[in-house]
């Protein structure tokens, strides 16, 4: 009996745990489907802030920035025109001396040069002599003739003594040349500075023997220092006409590249014809006197050289940081969305790029980003908060 009222507890148990399992999923199935009929409220977007630059259209000077060595005027290895043994050599011809224009360097043996001058006037004092001699028989051969009452003219240009004359004449103008050319071989034998120079090199010493175009040394002009600054057609774009700078004598600041020295060139001329490599053209800038300068500039400087073009009008000033990677700004348009433009600078300085602005966004301000992402994207609702200008 007992154990027939233990069954019977069991089994009540059993069926009333069943029961609920069954009613708490039954509720559970309710409830999701009473979820799914009733909507969620949506949070609102959030959109980003980005600091934007008010700009507008205004008109700015064009700076142009290139880089070059400075070169001299002239370079040249100076050599000797004449044949002789090196008889002495100036205590200034020595690399790293300065040197005027006509400085003797060195003097050659000139005892040879000396007698040929000396024998090349005695040929043309002979020469002077035997012409008037000629003129004068040649006086007497017309008398002659008048006096000996023929008609016309004589039947060879020998009796009147035109030829003798002639040749003398041509031996005068012979002795004169051979005396000249002595001279300047005489000249020759004392080797000089042509221009004003900077000596980087000797190669003949006391003693030396030296033929006609044996090397001596090699010099540098310090009239001026030149520097060839590589520029885009762009770039040329943005300058003045050539005459233009030349007439006003463009100026153009160089900076030594490894410290802060710097000096004023000018333009002088252009390159003519394209670099094959870079399809660059050059502008001849240069500065007078650059050993006279303070600091001096030193052939084989390397420069950057800043180039002042013409005014133009409708650019953008923007911060160098507001051209993204790709080569794009960034503007909030009137709706606060996000809106790319594909650019090209004109050009830049220390302070900022320039752009020329769309012709449709010319009568009003943009709002431009500062320092757009690479995750913006074009149509994107943003916060622009204006940052200041300075």
């Amino acid at each position: 009996m007992i154990r027939r009222s233990k069954a019977t507890l069991i089994f009540v148990g059993a069926v009333l745990t069943i029961g609920a399992v069954l009613i708490y999923n039954h509720w559970r199935s309710s409830a999701f489907e009473a979820s799914k009929q009733v909507p969620m409220a949506s949070e609102p977007a959030v959109r980003p802030s980005v600091n934007v630059l008010r700009v507008e259209p205004g008109r700015y000077q064009a700076q142009m920035t290139g880089y070059g060595a400075t070169k001299p005027r002239f370079e040249l290895t100076l050599s000797t025109q004449v044949t002789g043994q090196v008889k002495q050599v100036a205590s200034d011809f020595e690399a790293g001396n300065r040197v005027k224009a006509g400085t003797v360097l060195l003097e050659l043996e000139n005892s040879e040069y000396r007698a040929a001058l000396a024998s090349a006037e005695e040929s043309l004092a002979k020469a002077k002599l035997a012409l008037l001699q000629e003129q004068r028989e040649g006086v007497q051969a017309q008398a002659e003739w008048r006096a000996s009452g023929l008609d016309g003219e004589p039947a060879s240009e020998l009796v009147l003594r035109q030829p003798q004359l002639a040749a003398a004449r041509a031996t005068l103008k012979n002795a004169e040349a051979s005396v000249t050319q002595a001279r300047r071989d005489l000249e020759q034998t004392r080797v000089k500075a042509p221009f004003d120079a900077l000596i980087t090199s000797r190669s003949a010493a006391p003693g030396s023997y030296l033929q006609t175009g044996g090397e001596v040394g090699s010099l540098l002009s310090t009239d001026r220092l030149e520097v060839a600054i590589a520029l885009s057609a762009q770039d040329w774009a943005s300058l003045p006409a050539l005459e233009q700078m030349r007439e006003a004598q463009w100026q153009v600041s160089l900076h030594n590249v490894e410290n802060n020295q710097h000096w004023q060139a000018t333009v002088v001329r252009a390159e003519q014809s394209l670099d094959e490599t870079t399809r660059q053209r050059a502008l001849i800038v240069a500065v007078q006197n650059p050993l006279e300068q303070v600091p001096e500039l030193l052939p084989g400087t390397f420069v950057e050289a800043r180039i002042p073009g013409r005014e133009i009008d409708n650019l953008w000033k923007l911060p160098s940081s507001a051209l993204s990677q790709r080569g794009n700004i960034w503007y909030v348009s009137e709706e606060n969305a996000l809106v790319s433009l594909a650019v090209q600078p004109l050009f830049a300085d220390a302070e900022a790029i320039y752009i020329a602005a769309p012709a449709a966004m010319l009568n009003a301000a943009q709002q431009i980003l500062v320092h757009p992402l690479s995750s913006y994207l074009d149509g994107m609702q943003v916060n622009p908060v204006e940052v200041s200008n300075e």
